[in-house]
């Protein structure tokens, strides 16, 4: 949906601080024994958020009707603030994450998890922002996923739903390479 500037900005302000804060204390609960179980599953949960965003992306944003018309507009206008509400986002990492994990497996699991999760949100919208927003050094690992994103946007909207990894594309069969175009020889 269509966010003022604070709204799509809050994210790069709000999530750093909340992983910053879920970390200190789920690490100060498990104590030092459980550093290395915590920072596993923190791992896994980064690495799961690549997932959820292809498939948000591929069969949510592109499917469900209302937010696929949202997304459309996104598709149409680039530059716009379209994104999540913070507290839609929040709630959805909240429900779908934290109480869950806290209820059988305790805090520090939670934290881990949803610090994970969030960070891998974080690292997804500052992509996603980047490759349509800034203009990448030809040849830079951001002007591949800024090339490989645009090939989503205006040649095939049914390929290339990973932003800010083409890892699940590749899986999944829908990875539509970007090729650098051909030098033309003296």
């Amino acid at each position: 949906m269509y966010l003022g500037r604070i709204g799509y900005y809050l994210d790069f302000f709000v999530y750093p601080l909340l992983i910053i804060c879920l970390a200190t204390a789920g690490i100060a609960e498990g104590g030092a024994r459980g550093l290395v179980k915590w920072a596993a599953l923190f791992a896994a949960a980064f690495i799961l958020w690549t997932l959820i965003e292809y498939l948000l992306h591929r069969f949510g944003l592109h499917h469900i009707p209302y937010i696929k018309e949202m997304h459309d507009y996104h598709h149409s206008d680039e530059k716009a603030l379209v994104g999540t509400p913070l507290w839609l986002s929040l709630i959805g990492h909240l429900g779908a994450c934290f109480l869950p994990v806290w209820l059988v497996f305790g805090f520090p699991a939670a934290s881990a998890a949803s610090c994970g999760l969030m960070l891998g949100y974080l690292w997804y919208i500052g992509v996603h922002h980047a490759v349509h927003h800034w203009h990448p050094r030809h040849g830079s690992y951001l002007y591949g996923l800024k090339r490989r994103h645009a090939l989503h946007h205006h040649f095939d909207d049914t390929v290339n739903f990973g932003v800010s990894s083409n890892f699940w594309d590749v899986i999944f069969g829908t990875l539509l390479a970007a090729r650098e175009p051909k030098k033309n020889a003296p």
